[in-house]
């Protein structure tokens, strides 16, 4: 059982209910190792010339062991200073000034709200974040003094031998609107264009089965959700799929270029995006890789906490409708802190 955080670890919950830990300090590499576990560790913007982190030693355990690992931790309850409309609300009329210029179809503002806990919070949010269960993968990077950790429901892609699985996981709603989301034109068009962009990306690579769109029900929150398998015909490493394939359209934008992922950037950096989230975040072991897309998650420096969350902008995006469910997801990530032992 981990009491404390002198040492940095990571972990990440796979979707064959499996958990692997890693214990640092952690060596880089540029390249994933021929053999054992290393982590995947990046930027949204892949700048990271040594993303792989191989750590001193590992474990794995099935995930529903994964909350007894970790001491328990009081629940906290932080001050969140809600983010700033006004600087949304310009950069929402830049997207959609570009939307109707051609430049974009999509793509995905991130607006951060920041807080500050009274006490220091990784043991807090880790045991947080240990605790959720399927569908959504717990992940964490942890430090003495800062890291980030998560429950995301958006698997960027498991790759096993030949065997390649990935989702679009895009359009949001309350889980009380799941009757009128269903039929929602505007939601089911952004998923359209997140699972369509996949299926094209992805039908070179061998058999594309792509199963039918359905809901997603987080509790609180629903997706659309379209899961995609490929039976690739030439076998495929790590990094290319993670070239390829990230960032999706239900994070980055539509079409992808780089002019349209330099306005992104830009847009993200205004709003104070950690440099993490949306980003992959995967473990490799012996040759399979799992990456998931780091959301739904909080970030922390000392006592200062970061709490990003993304909408997706498409011509029919309304201002009010996408603050909206920035908010909502924020919500769900806050419910996380208390799905712990009370103080």
């Amino acid at each position: 059982m981990i009491k404390d955080f002198t040492d940095s670890m990571a972990w990440l919950a796979r979707t064959d209910g499996s958990t692997v830990i890693g214990h640092g300090p952690f060596s880089e590499s540029s390249v994933a190792p021929t053999q054992g576990i290393a982590f995947y560790l990046q930027n949204f913007d892949l700048s990271d010339p040594k993303p792989w982190k191989i750590p001193t030693h590992a474990e794995t355990l099935r995930t529903e062991n994964l909350p007894s690992f970790f001491s328990i931790s009081p629940a906290i309850i932080p001050d969140w200073e809600s983010p700033d409309p006004g600087l949304f609300s310009v950069i929402f009329q830049e997207v959609t000034a570009c939307i109707k210029s051609g430049i974009f179809e999509k793509t995905v503002p991130v607006v951060t709200e920041s807080g500050f806990a009274s006490v220091l919070p990784a043991s807090a949010i880790v045991t947080a974040m240990a605790r959720q269960i399927a569908p959504l993968h717990s992940y964490g990077w942890v430090h003495p003094t800062h890291g980030f950790a998560g429950a995301t429901p958006e698997l960027l892609f498991a790759l096993d031998g030949d065997r390649l699985e990935t989702m679009a996981l895009a359009g949001t709603a309350r889980s009380e609107d799941r009757g009128v989301f269903a039929v929602d034109e505007k939601e089911i068009r952004e998923h359209e264009y997140v699972a369509q962009t996949l299926v094209a990306k992805l039908q070179d690579l061998g058999q594309v089965e792509r199963l039918s769109r359905e809901i997603l029900d987080l509790g609180t929150i629903v997706h659309f959700l379209t899961t995609i398998h490929v039976a690739l015909q030439v076998p495929q490493t790590a990094e290319a799929l993670l070239k390829r394939l990230h960032p999706t359209p239900a994070l980055g934008p539509l079409p992808r270029t780089g002019q349209t992922l330099q306005k992104l950037y830009d847009w993200r950096q205004r709003l104070e995006c950690p440099t993490q989230f949306g980003a992959p975040f995967g473990v490799w072991e012996n040759g399979r890789f799992d990456a998931i897309v780091a959301i739904r998650g909080i970030w922390w420096e000392g006592r200062k906490l970061k709490l990003p969350a993304g909408c997706g902008i498409i011509e029919a995006s309304r201002l009010v409708n996408e603050w909206r469910e920035l908010r909502l997801k924020r919500e769900a990530v806050k419910r996380f802190l208390l799905n712990v032992i009370p103080n």
